[in-house]
């Protein structure tokens, strides 16, 4: 099982590997050096959150239709080809919008979609497959190796890109990306060789898939659930949707090289794996509740920190910003994860698929709200730097609304279940 166990982590870090270039760099060169619309980056950013809602439709299309006798591995490979194909492409396309905006616009939004479409078809057929080889009991084992390769590739990723764009040009740019997209497909291939056999379990006896309708309405039932589900989305809304701006941001207010931005997506990785690590000793000690606090403060002071260092031009006071807001971030997932999992014994399956709804509706929101805003506060202002750091206290105080919620939440009303180990969490921040 161990073999298998790797091989299925290096099909996640393979697609996790697609995300970087788009969400670290290439947001960055679209908004800084092609000064293209930050909510139009923000709509293709967000390309496969919105396609989410499908991988219910698509898990359950393969369940019934094998390729060949297997009924997971194709659709991987197919998702792994549509993300490693919008990878390669995508650096071509956006490059046309300054001067062809027509058609630069319409590929782009081809080449996104192509990248979104990819990423939750192999998601959800790898989770599958995960669940299928390694059965209930190791399944959360499994996807806790699979999470940490996966954070391990996405630093190794972001190290590598600031490596190739040390002089940065759009050849440089092409280049970069199509080495990762080979990587990737690479990686992916080797993850794939002889995984699954002909005669792997159908799924038949595991619960139906649920669509989003059935798991909202089953979380909404519950009037507890209710308001924390509203409380996570903001939560998550506030901390996620920085995704988009904080590269074009750190390139705006202290003139960062594109390789040196890409870096803070190593510094992100390591930070939230030093808070998961945390976590598990934090709530040995405090009450999970008192943990998701100070998550959540530690990242609004990150947002403090990040807004306040472009306007007085300290990039200290930006990276400490940045570690600060890493370190929130892991510490109020994982925190809040273990939260919704004393709501209930019974009905795991439910919350932890409900989880999955309200993290991809806040980086959907998140991110829009994100680009939006700092579109229209640059444009009021006349100065682009405005519309960063205002976006960065909008969060701040989404997040500070979000600690008033949580102090509404009466956890003792929930029902305790066992706790989460190191790689339970890590499991079901994979959700």
């Amino acid at each position: 099982m161990l073999r298998k166990r790797i091989q299925l982590a290096l099909i996640h870090m393979a697609v996790a590997m697609t995300l970087v270039p788009i969400n670290s760099t290439l947001n960055r060169v679209m908004i800084k050096e092609l000064a293209i619309s930050a909510a139009l980056v923000a709509v293709l950013a967000s390309l496969p959150y919105i396609f989410s809602p499908i991988q219910v439709l698509i898990g359950s299309y393969s369940d019934r239709h094998p390729v060949f006798g297997r009924r997971r591995s194709p659709y991987i490979l197919l998702g792994l080809l549509l993300c490693a194909g919008g990878v390669a492409l995508a650096p071509q396309v956006v490059y046309l919008i300054p001067t062809q905006p027509a058609a630069g616009l319409l590929l782009s939004l081809l080449v996104f979609a192509c990248w979104g479409m990819g990423f939750n078809v192999a998601s959800v057929a790898y989770l599958s497959l995960a669940s299928e080889l390694s059965g209930e009991k190791g399944r959360s084992r499994t996807v806790g190796v699979m999470w940490f390769v996966m954070i391990a590739g996405i630093i190794v990723t972001a190290a590598g890109l600031s490596h190739l764009l040390r002089e940065y040009s759009p050849a440089a740019l092409k280049t970069a990306f199509e080495f990762v997209a080979l990587a990737a497909l690479g990686l992916g291939g080797l993850g794939l060789l002889a995984l699954e056999p002909p005669s792997a379990p159908t799924g038949a006896g595991a619960a139906p898939r649920k669509t989003w309708q059935v798991l909202i309405r089953g979380v909404l039932a519950n009037p507890e659930a209710r308001q924390f589900f509203v409380y996570l989305i903001i939560l998550l809304a506030a901390i996620l949707g920085q995704d988009v701006l904080l590269e074009p941001y750190a390139g705006e207010a202290f003139g960062l090289r594109v390789d040196q931005t890409t870096r803070i997506t190593s510094i992100w990785g390591g930070c939230v794996l030093a808070a998961l690590l945390a976590a598990s000793y934090l709530e040995s000690r405090l009450t999970k509740k008192r943990v998701a606090f100070f998550g959540a403060l530690g990242a609004i002071l990150g947002f403090a920190l990040i807004a306040a260092s472009g306007p007085a031009g300290m990039r200290g006071v930006f990276y400490a910003g940045v570690v600060l807001l890493g370190l929130g971030t892991g510490l109020s997932t994982v925190s809040n994860l273990s939260l919704m999992l004393d709501m209930t014994t019974a009905r795991v399956g439910l919350f932890i698929g409900a989880w999955g709804v309200a993290d991809a509706f806040a980086r959907l929101v998140g991110t829009l709200m994100a680009g939006v805003l700092r579109d229209g506060l640059a444009a009021l202002a006349g100065h682009a730097l405005t519309g960063y750091v205002g976006v960065f206290i909008v969060q701040a105080l989404l997040l500070a609304l979000s600690l008033v919620l949580l102090g509404r939440i009466d956890v003792s009303r929930f029902r305790q279940t066992a706790q989460p180990d190191l790689t339970e969490r890590a499991a079901l921040m994979s959700e």
